[in-house]
């Protein structure tokens, strides 16, 4: 677990079994996960490192998107789950979905999960049986506002190539931003970048007062190194 600072921490991520990066932070009244993990090993992992450093068990998991790795550790978690009116649509969909062997390749036939997601999935999970899909208990349209003591989190749905539900976790009295995968391209469709999605996110980011961004697979950004990468994949892509 590294500290950022008094209120704000995070677990990094682990391309072993693409775990993302797992956000804590910490209110006087209340304390809230920024994602729930892929599993509930994940999950665990993450709630031994808060213990050890003696924080508090989170009252709420915050979600950024529905992909497998940010939300299936929420079964496993005694908090209140968030999670934007999209991803639950998601998530709800995902919960009839078989977790067999034949039923993956199916669904790889389809195109409803993709060769990376279906090889990582069988990583973390030997036994396919212990995937349990979860809705969020709270659920909101595009912005909700908590309140967690001396701390708030701003949750946003933004526009993003990555997916539709996509959502960052934004901390204005810290000026840190939890991002999720929203800056990654759309891998269900050819790893592609949408024009306009894409200078959406970059207008938004420019608009939020934040100092550093945490990305859900890589080390943390500063706004402006976060605003560079982004102008360099527009120009990478020749928008």
């Amino acid at each position: 677990m590294i500290k950022l600072s008094e209120r704000i921490y995070y677990m990094p991520h682990d391309e072993d079994t693409d775990r993302p990066i797992l956000g804590y932070v910490k209110g006087d009244n209340y304390s809230l996960m920024i994602d729930s993990g892929n599993s509930k090993n994940h999950a665990d992992l993450f709630i031994e490192e808060i213990k050890a450093l003696d924080l508090k068990y989170p009252d709420f998991v915050a979600i950024t998107h529905s992909h497998w790795d940010h939300t299936f550790g929420m079964n496993s978690l005694d908090a209140i789950s968030i999670a934007c009116k999209r991803t639950n649509e998601i998530l709800k969909d995902m919960i009839k979905w078989q977790w067999t062997d034949a039923a993956m390749k199916k669904r790889l036939e389809t195109g409803e999960d993709i060769e990376f997601c279906d090889t990582m999935i069988r990583k973390e999970y030997p036994d396919l049986s212990e995937i349990k899909v979860k809705t969020a208990d709270i659920v909101f349209d595009e912005n909700l506002s908590i309140d967690l003591g001396q701390i708030t989190c701003k949750l946003m749905r933004l526009e993003s190539s990555h997916a539709d539900d996509c959502v960052v976790a934004y901390i204005p009295e810290e000026k840190i931003v939890f991002i999720g995968d929203i800056i990654s391209e759309d891998f269900h469709n050819g790893e592609v970048y949408y024009k306009d999605k894409l200078e959406s996110l970059i207008k938004d980011f420019k608009g939020i007062n934040f100092n550093t961004a945490l990305f859900g697979h890589l080390e943390p950004f500063t706004k402006e190194e976060l605003i560079e990468w982004l102008e360099e994949v527009k120009y990478l892509n020749q928008f």
